[in-house]
C-alpha cells in the first residue's frame, strides 16, 4: 500500500485482522456491521484496499482504543507518541492521591525525582 503522509500503513490490515479475530468476529460479522461486503473486509485486511476512516473507527470502537493507538500498533515510529497519549488519558482520570502514587512509582523506576 505504501506511505500516506509520514506514516507507513502497509501492515495496518494485519493489525485489524488480528483485532477482529481476538474479538471472535468473522469477516462476515464485520461486513454486516459496516454494511459492506466480506470481500471488502478481506481486501482491507490483506492491504489490497485502502482502509476508510469509518473502518478504522469501527476497529477502534470494537477494541476500545483510540485511532492513534490503533495506528501506533501498526506504525512503530508512531508507537511512542501513541503510548504517551494513552498514559496521559489514563492519568487524567486519576484522583490526586493516585496521581501522586504514579509519580512516586515512576520516580523509583526512572531514578528521577
Amino acid at each position: 500500500m505504501g506511505k500516506q503522509g509520514d506514516f507507513e500503513f502497509a501492515n495496518l490490515g494485519q493489525v485489524v485482522k488480528k483485532l477482529r479475530k481476538e474479538h471472535g468476529l468473522t469477516q462476515v460479522d464485520v461486513a454486516r456491521t459496516l454494511n459492506v461486503t466480506p470481500g471488502y473486509i478481506s481486501n482491507v485486511e490483506n492491504s489490497r484496499t485502502a482502509m476508510s476512516l469509518r473502518v478504522l473507527c469501527y476497529y477502534g470502537d470494537l477494541t476500545g482504543i483510540t485511532l492513534d493507538e490503533l495506528v501506533g500498533r501498526a506504525v512503530p515510529a508512531y508507537r511512542k507518541t501513541s503510548l504517551d497519549h494513552k498514559i496521559s488519558r489514563m492519568v487524567e482520570k486519576l484522583g490526586e492521591e493516585d496521581k501522586q502514587k504514579v509519580i512516586d512509582t515512576l520516580s523509583i523506576w526512572t531514578n528521577v525525582e
